[in-house]
């Protein structure tokens, strides 16, 4: 059991992510006397600063790569394919 801790919190539940439900934001108690609104707006510019997670990035960053060396594989198999044909 945790005692003794205060701490402010802001909960985003709108984050219009795929990937995120909702965030926690821990308000640093030196701005625990900002207004709600400013705390609030402050935690949806983080979350649209983060994106989608890191290995979604690289997931579809692999699969874009793989998807342009097939398509150059293709192309070289055509011309080649071409070049003999003539």
């Amino acid at each position: 059991m945790i005692k003794g801790v205060n701490r402010q919190m802001i909960e985003v539940t709108q984050t219009d992510s795929p990937f995120y439900e909702r965030a926690l934001f821990v308000v640093k108690p030196e701005y625990a006397g900002e207004s709600y609104e400013a705390l609030h707006r402050e935690a949806i510019q983080v979350m649209e600063r983060l994106g989608a997670p890191s290995a979604f990035r690289r997931r579809n960053k692999a699969l874009f790569w793989g998807l342009r060396l097939g398509a150059a594989a293709l192309g070289g198999a055509g011309i080649a394919l071409l070049a003999v044909a003539l």
